[in-house]
């Protein structure tokens, strides 16, 4: 019998033990192991996936962005059925309703912002939504040129009797991914946020975005 894979794996932790522990005595397991992993696999094989148009050249970077669009196409179509004969008339109605519950009331912008809408498109989701008596608005404590957006009760009622429905069309999104690649995924999508937000947070135009984003974070960060 070989014990090369056994080998591997001791090599493995005792690099885990030398490179990421700062208190030896402080207790760790299974889980702060397979982080490291996880954070640490540049010397692990790496999978070789195929995409449309490989063998023809087409880059990762294409196959990505083509994959990403699609997936946001699919997941909009699942949450147009979720709110299929209900007073919503757009996922984007509910999705306000639900980060105003998650994280309470906001201005205007910050909420517009946490959905990455722009302004005018945004403000036609704040009015539908004030129209249908599901959030309110009051004047900012902080600023009194700035109004305070919450949800309201109604606003709660009209998310619950959706709300199973909504939880269905998300588990459907995330298809049959097994619950590690599940966490692989919203790591790697994480990463990608971290990366966009900085640079929508600049409010660029879009005569600029794309150089600014390229040249400034992406080349410079390579």
């Amino acid at each position: 019998m070989k014990y090369r894979l056994v080998k591997d794996v001791i090599n493995l932790v005792e690099r885990f033990e030398n490179e990421s522990i700062v208190d030896k005595d402080a207790p760790v397991g299974i889980e702060d192991f397979i982080a490291w992993v996880v954070e640490n696999n540049t010397e692990l094989p790496q999978k070789n996936p195929q995409w449309e148009g490989k063998e023809n050249g087409r880059s990762p970077e294409s196959a990505l962005s083509t994959l990403l669009v699609q997936l946001n196409r699919y997941a909009k179509s699942y949450s147009k059925s979720a709110i299929a004969g209900s007073d919503f008339s757009t996922q984007e109605e509910f999705i306000y309703l639900i980060n105003l519950r998650a994280f309470g009331g906001m201005s205007k912008m910050q909420l517009i912002q946490r959905n990455i809408h722009e302004k005018p498109y945004g403000i036609q989701i704040i009015n539908r939504l004030l129209a249908q008596g599901w959030i309110e608005q009051a004047d900012s404590l902080a600023d009194k040129r700035s109004k305070i957006i919450s949800i309201t009760e109604a606003g709660n009622l009209a998310l619950e009797r959706q709300m199973a429905k909504i939880r269905q069309a998300t588990s459907v999104v995330s298809g049959n991914l097994s619950t590690s690649e599940k966490m692989e995924l919203i790591h790697l999508l994480n990463k990608l946020v971290d990366f966009h937000q900085p640079i929508y947070e600049q409010n660029l135009g879009t005569n600029q975005l794309l150089e600014v984003a390229y040249h400034n974070h992406l080349i410079d960060s390579n």
